[in-house]
């Protein structure tokens, strides 16, 4: 017989194959859950929403009961467990703490935090954590936060919105938001007012080096560990700019340690993080990267 003669058979065949994809694709209930494909995961999913990543991750927690799993390629080694569960969260962070430790890797990826309280497990961790609430529940701390924020309300953010109104001229109103932020947390933490949000809006390299540090550390999530330690090793890509955002940290706030370390303020955080490392360590050698 000729191949000829099974044509009616193909078309119908196809006929009906498609006819069941549109009948299927129809009749589907609707869901955000993204379709967990061989090889590539849910990764069509997430990518055809990442123009609204934030939303689209509500959805899919809405309509999973708070809590779901992200699956990746395998060969990405990134699958997550997200949820927005309050009884999960207090389970993690709070009840049982110590049965989930960040571990090795995640220092290795943050390595740029040194041994701040968001790398640190165990006893380190339970220092960081004891020092900063015993600091944000004095009964002296509502008040700082106030006069740092205010003052900066009054000498950056009105000046800086009044002169771009009078001018006339757009501006970008996250940078303004992003500098009074900054300006404040420096204040408040550091002790020191870098000035950032005034009319010329200065070039600071530490506030902008944020941005820099974020993305790359997020690409250190998507690429294999031996790709982003080459180009760490070369000096290109994220790995530069990373490079670059590290060196303006340290170039920012060393100096600002170093000055806390010279004197003994009543009720200021860095010191009283020096005290409580002290106490522990029984010196100040190494208290940088803390």
């Amino acid at each position: 017989m000729a191949i000829s003669d099974f044509y009616p058979e193909i078309f119908f065949l196809i006929l009906t194959v498609i006819f069941l994809f549109v009948w299927i694709t129809k009749t589907r209930k609707k869901t955000s859950v993204p379709t967990d494909w061989p090889l590539v995961g849910m990764l069509p999913g997430i990518l055809q929403n990442s123009h609204r990543i934030h939303a689209y991750a509500t959805e899919i927690l809405t309509e999973s009961g708070g809590t779901f799993d992200f699956k990746f390629p395998s060969y990405l080694n990134m699958d997550m467990l997200v949820t927005c569960d309050p009884a999960n969260i207090h389970h993690i962070f709070s009840k049982n703490f110590s049965n989930y430790p960040k571990g090795d890797e995640f220092k290795k990826i943050f390595e740029v935090l040194g041994d701040g309280i968001f790398n640190v497990d165990f006893e380190m961790w339970e220092l960081h954590r004891r020092t900063t609430l015993s600091f944000m529940t004095h009964f002296k701390f509502y008040g700082l936060l106030e006069r740092a924020v205010w003052q900066k309300v009054e000498t950056g953010l009105l000046p800086v919105l009044d002169y771009f109104s009078k001018q006339g001229t757009d501006f970008d109103l996250q940078d303004i938001f992003q500098r009074f932020t900054f300006d404040s947390v420096c204040q408040l933490v550091l002790d020191f007012d870098p000035c950032s949000l005034c009319v010329e809006l200065p070039y600071i390299p530490c506030e902008k080096a944020f941005n820099d540090a974020i993305e790359a550390l997020l690409y250190r999530h998507v690429l294999p560990e031996s790709i982003w330690k080459l180009q760490k090793w070369l000096g290109i890509g994220k790995e530069k700019k990373l490079f670059e955002a590290w060196k303006a940290f340290d170039e920012f706030i060393y100096p600002r340690i170093e000055v806390v370390n010279q004197k003994d303020d009543d009720f200021k955080l860095l010191t009283a993080f020096k005290k409580a490392y002290q106490e522990k360590n029984g010196c100040l050698s190494d208290c940088r990267d803390f």
